[in-house]
């Protein structure tokens, strides 16, 4: 079991040596998504139902609109 006190930089290190991290990069999706899902919740002042599969929320066209935003020009996917 690995430690570290810097998953950022052990991050950041990685980039550059193509190494894998300490952590899968899919834990670290799962364990920021339940903070922005509560983020999401506090803002709508209600409880949110996640569809952590398809990774939307559950008939709310509302919070799902909060999963991204618009991108500045000239940026864009």
């Amino acid at each position: 079991l690995y430690r570290s006190s810097d998953h950022g930089g052990n991050f950041i290190d990685c980039v550059k040596s193509r190494e894998k991290t300490i952590a899968p990069i899919e834990i670290l999706h799962r364990s920021v998504s339940i903070a922005h899902l509560g983020n999401i919740a506090m803002l709508l002042h209600r409880k949110v139902q996640w569809d952590p599969d398809r990774e939307v929320f559950v008939n709310d066209p509302e919070a799902d609109r909060m999963l991204d935003r618009s991108m500045r020009s000239p940026w864009r996917l």
